[in-house]
């Protein structure tokens, strides 16, 4: 650039942002769309070109620069800077804007010159003229739909279709290792939420346009099993964040449409929950039904604790053909034991796993909280409790079966807080507990007043302590990731829990599944920690 042109440029930017002035008298001449129009400046001359857009008009255009160089402002045609939009340019600059008000012009200032410009308005799109974007479906199925509901059709072909094959929709995926999975609901008014999403979290389903179709589509794993329920109007209540959430189980229930309902013999819509299994989905071993298979034997005793100041029903199962001296014997302590009772039928498994030769003879003890509240003080790091286990269950199972446990035969498992307890009490107590089988444990707990560097206090504990005879069995579904509303999420500190015990020298088997915090997926893991810890081929 030449000094004379630099002074020009110089001259140019030392007047914005003043306002500008017209440099000729009368109206500017004015670009109308799809016009290409030419002029000649001279060097340091200033033109304005009238854009005919209204005020909240979308305008785009081009000014070409053929030869010399220029600066370029959007401006009102009575001066007034609006924007830059080249500073010194040369060749083409596009522009684009939303008219702030009426009459908007284009200011063109030559740098040197002659300059040639050329200025074209190649787009005007007035307020009512605005379409929303087409709307991206992720579900093929409900694209179609939304279409055909566009043209005027209806939705009864598709429940028709759906109450024939059931729901949820499965697609194929973007990947031969994926499927899109659309939950549907029928008719809400308000709202619908789905309880068990793969998101996570109380996922919303979506009203497409004002059908009665709510739906969500996911793209999962080929290998997801979960349980869900919909929940329909959702009652939006006054009070804390944790009320409103908890609001959900108030219209939360069985997916009328779903083939696949879990557990059997439920009572109502509510306490049944519904399932999806895609064709990948792992073994859960010991499930299938075999006739003829031994059956274990279930007592129940009553235990006292002094450790906990509380006494409780225990159940304890016996395999086939028990023999209390047998060295084979295994011992397997199993948290929250009546949901593995019910809804994790344990024995069966059990007898299934012991009759195909995949497991030892196991002794199984089911330990169950005596309330909710009982239970969030007794499972998370809790010292009187693991003294409960190893100094008063365990003396009490050996009165009672004759058996003598050993602790590396000796297993803790449990889920979520159960999960937690089933790590740490090892930890407390090694000298009863050799074995842990941790399924999506909580390990995000940490006791009040931790450091944030400490958040996973689990880790941290073992971080900083000598290697114990414990082995591991660790699991974590995919879908408990962390979240907004769960920063700490138990797939991530799981894997954070893996590793530092990998790093200190621990036997760890760890697994994730394509899942989330669900007792469905969970009657599998039980069986999949068993056989990594004790199983034959």
């Amino acid at each position: 650039m030449s000094l004379v042109t630099k002074g020009l440029a110089a001259a140019w930017l030392a007047t914005m942002p003043a306002a500008f002035q017209p440099a000729a008298a009368g109206d500017p001449p004015a670009v109308e769309l799809g016009e290409r129009r030419m002029d000649d400046l001279s060097a340091g001359e200033r033109r304005f070109y009238a854009l005919p857009v209204a005020a909240g008009d979308f305008a785009r255009g081009t000014v070409t620069v053929r030869s010399g160089r220029a600066g370029i402002d959007l401006v009102t045609c009575e001066g007034r800077h609006l924007r830059r939009i080249a500073s010194d340019t040369a060749g083409a600059s596009d522009f684009l804007f939303v008219a702030e008000t009426g009459k908007p012009c284009l200011a063109i200032h030559a740098l040197s010159g002659p300059a040639s410009v050329e200025v074209a308005l190649t787009r005007r799109v007035a307020t009512g003229e605005r379409a929303a974007p087409e709307r991206a479906f992720l579900s093929p199925a409900m694209a179609r739909l939304a279409a055909s509901l566009a043209a005027g059709g209806g939705t009864e072909a598709v429940w028709t279709e759906r109450e024939r094959e059931g729901t949820p929709l499965v697609e194929p995926g973007s990947l031969p290792s994926t499927r899109i999975v659309t939950f549907l609901q029928r008719g809400a008014t308000r709202n619908v939420l789905l309880f068990g999403a793969p998101g996570g979290d109380h996922d919303p389903l979506e009203r497409l346009g004002t059908s009665d179709v709510w739906f969500r589509s996911y793209e999962l794993p080929s290998d997801t099993r979960l349980s869900y329920q919909l929940a329909p109007d959702v009652p939006e209540i006054p009070g804390t964040a944790r009320e409103r959430r908890v609001a959900i189980l108030a219209t939360s229930q069985a997916d009328p449409l779903n083939r696949h309902p879990w557990p059997e013999g439920a009572p109502d819509a509510f306490a049944r929950q519904s399932t999806l299994t895609l064709p990948g989905a792992p073994e859960q071993p010991g499930l299938a039904p075999r006739p003829g298979v031994a059956r274990g034997a279930l007592r129940e005793i009553r235990i006292a604790s002094a450790h906990l100041g509380n006494e409780r029903d225990v159940s304890v199962y016996l395999p086939p053909d028990f023999r209390p001296d047998d060295p084979r014997n295994l011992l397997l302590v199993v948290l929250d034991g009546r949901t593995y009772l019910s809804r994790v039928p344990t024995p069966r498994i059990l007898d299934a796993l012991q009759a195909e030769g995949r497991l030892p003879p196991t002794v199984a003890v089911f330990v169950d909280s005596i309330d909710s509240a009982t239970r969030g003080r007794e499972l998370p790091g809790n010292p009187d409790f693991a003294n409960f286990l190893a100094g008063e269950l365990l003396p009490r199972i050996r009165a009672e079966t004759g058996l003598a446990p050993r602790p590396d035969r000796t297993i803790l498992a449990g889920s979520s807080f159960g999960g937690l307890a089933a790590a740490t009490v090892p930890f407390l107590r090694p000298d009863a507990f050799g074995n842990a089988i941790a399924l999506s444990g909580s390990f995000w707990w940490h006791p009040a007043g931790t450091e944030p560097s400490r958040s996973n206090h689990t880790a941290a504990t073992f971080a900083e302590s000598a290697r114990l005879p414990i082995r591991f069995f660790l699991s974590a579904g995919l879908f408990e990731r962390s979240s907004a509303s769960h920063p700490d999420g138990i797939l991530e500190t799981s894997r954070h829990l893996r590793d530092v015990l990998l790093a200190k020298g621990y036997s760890v088997s760890y697994r994730e599944y394509a899942s989330g915090h669900d007792y469905y997926v969970w009657r599998g893991v039980i069986a999949d920690g068993l056989l990594a810890l004790f199983g034959r081929p």
